[in-house]
């Protein structure tokens, strides 16, 4: 039996990023994020070094997220262009 999928949420400017994309990208990155919920091991999954963060790469779209194991639940905070994702 599998555990129970993540429970997801979008920072404030997650939920910017993601009103600000085309129709189709906006259904890949919803598709990509409903499989990182359901912890399907095909989601392109990476942790960024120097951080907590991690990121999953849906087409050139990087969603950068947190997760808390012990609560099951991933904090979507950005959702970028892979050449804008990882300025600081």
């Amino acid at each position: 039996m599998s555990k129970a999928p993540w429970v997801v949420r979008f920072a404030r400017r997650a939920d910017k990023d993601i009103e600000r994309g085309d129709p189709p990208v906006r259904k890949r990155v919803d598709e990509g994020i409903d499989r990182l919920a359901e912890g399907d091991p095909s989601a392109d999954v990476r942790k960024l070094k120097g951080s907590d963060e991690m990121r999953l790469r849906v087409g050139d779209q990087r969603v950068r997220f947190e997760r808390d194991d012990a609560k099951r639940e991933i904090l979507i905070l950005r959702v970028l262009p892979r050449g804008r994702a990882y300025e600081r």
